[in-house]
């Protein structure tokens, strides 16, 4: 597991630039700067003067608000401010709705050292997509050796010993219509400290390895709808030989979980034996966690039953 501190303007410049429609204005030199938080601030209240809670350490975003409010004030008043705000180690400064920053700025932030950026996307759509960028590069990661299938939008990540059937059973269920995610190997991400995603790595997306053909690629085969980028884990299935599965459960009464960056995700062991369709298994695990999900347990619906019916006097739930 993994988890970034802090990562450095180039390095959200190159990754989310794009996207977020920024233009670097001036300060280019000054790529190297650290964002320590996955988030981002308006300073308005320390251009005012008021900086106790200054969160200096995020990317620095100026709306109308900010631009207007610098704008009443005079040279001299702007030139204070602007060497009070440049005073501190804040990234880099962020003009929204395509507003300028004037000579003065430029010239306060170039002898600071910091990068400045222009982008013509409204303060507040500019503010949540950027955090959510900032929250995906600061995240905890890791990788789980496994293959993840999305089974009618639940995640399911197929786990188990090389040679054992998992690349067989993936190959079964996109043929029945699913999606894959990524084969063999999964790159896990933690997302609001809940929701574990699975994605692929980007070398080998879309692709998967069957042994006795080698490499596929699924988009093409397959179609489009084969294949997907990311999806939040749901299910984890382990694939294990029959005679290494002392206990089959035979009643599914105990939910056990596995652990994945600190979140217990749903898990099943499944007995593998020649004849057994591990695809349909797999599909109607996954059907049975999308029920467990919205309420309803087969095992202790029935458990309830059987009880209600050794005791004639309590009627049985509806």
């Amino acid at each position: 597991m993994a988890q970034q501190s802090s990562i450095s303007v180039e390095q959200f410049f190159k990754a989310h630039g794009e996207a977020l429609q920024m233009r670097l204005v001036s300060g280019d030199s000054s790529f190297k700067r650290i964002i320590r938080e996955p988030t981002v601030n308006r300073p308005g209240l320390a251009l005012s003067g008021f900086s106790q809670y200054f969160a200096y350490k995020r990317i620095q975003v100026f709306g109308h608000a900010e631009y207007f409010y610098l704008r009443s004030l005079s040279a001299k008043q702007r030139e204070t401010r602007y060497a009070y705000l440049f005073a501190y180690k804040i990234p880099c400064v962020v003009f929204s709705r395509g507003l300028k920053p004037d000579k003065e700025f430029l010239a306060a932030a170039e002898k600071a050292s910091v990068p400045v950026f222009q982008t013509p996307m409204v303060t507040m759509k500019f503010i949540n997509n950027a955090t959510l960028e900032l929250e995906m590069m600061f995240a905890l990661r890791g990788t789980e050796i496994g293959s993840t299938v999305d089974i009618l939008g639940v995640g399911v990540i197929i786990r188990g010993d090389s040679g054992i059937g998992k690349s067989e059973a993936v190959l079964a269920l996109i043929e029945r219509g699913y999606s894959l995610v990524s084969d063999d190997v999964t790159r896990v991400i933690l997302i609001d400290g809940r929701d574990v995603i699975g994605r692929s790595s980007e070398l080998t997306r879309n692709h998967m390895e069957i042994r006795g053909i080698g490499i596929i690629n699924v988009a093409a085969m397959f179609g489009i709808k084969s294949v997907r980028d990311e999806k939040k884990l749901d299910l984890a299935v382990t694939l294990k030989a029959w005679d290494e599965v002392p206990d089959v459960d035979r009643v599914g009464m105990e939910q056990e979980f596995v652990k994945i960056l600190g979140v217990d995700i749903p898990h099943i062991t499944i007995p593998v034996r020649p004849g057994r369709d591990l695809a349909r298994l797999i599909e109607v695990a996954a059907y049975q966690t999308k029920l467990k999900m919205s309420g309803h347990n087969a095992a202790q619906e029935l458990n309830a039953r059987l009880i209600a019916h050794m005791n004639p006097g309590n009627p049985p739930p509806a």
